[in-house]
C-alpha cells in the first residue's frame, strides 16, 4: 500500500514538474504534504479524478505493473493535488483518513 501511495506522489510530480504547474512550487516549498484517505471502490476512484479535473485539481491515478500480488493493469491509488487545501477538500473531505 505504502509503494503505490509513492508511485503517485513520485507519478505526480513526474507530470507536473515540465508544466511548472502552478500549485507544485508551492507543495514543494511548504513541505509536500500528503494525506492519505480510503477510497471504497474503482468507480469512487474515477468519480473523484473526474471531480478533480472538473475542478482544474491535478490527479494520477496509478496503475499496478503486475510485479507482486496485483494484477497488471489494476489502478490502486489516485493522487489528487497538489493544490489548496479548500479546493482539494471539495473532492476528498468526505473520505475517512487511513
Amino acid at each position: 500500500m505504502m509503494a503505490q501511495c509513492a508511485h503517485a506522489a513520485v507519478g505526480m510530480v513526474l507530470e507536473l514538474v515540465p508544466r511548472r504547474h502552478k500549485f507544485l512550487e508551492g507543495w514543494l516549498i511548504q513541505g509536500q504534504a500528503k494525506i492519505v484517505v480510503k477510497v471504497p471502490n474503482y468507480e469512487e476512484m474515477m468519480k473523484l479524478a473526474e471531480h478533480a479535473s472538473r475542478l482544474n485539481i491535478p490527479n494520477f491515478i496509478v496503475y499496478d505493473q503486475g510485479r507482486t500480488q496485483i494484477a497488471a493493469g489494476t489502478a490502486t491509488v489516485i493522487a489528487i493535488g497538489p493544490a489548496p487545501i479548500p479546493l482539494v477538500d471539495k473532492v476528498t473531505k468526505h473520505l475517512k483518513l487511513m
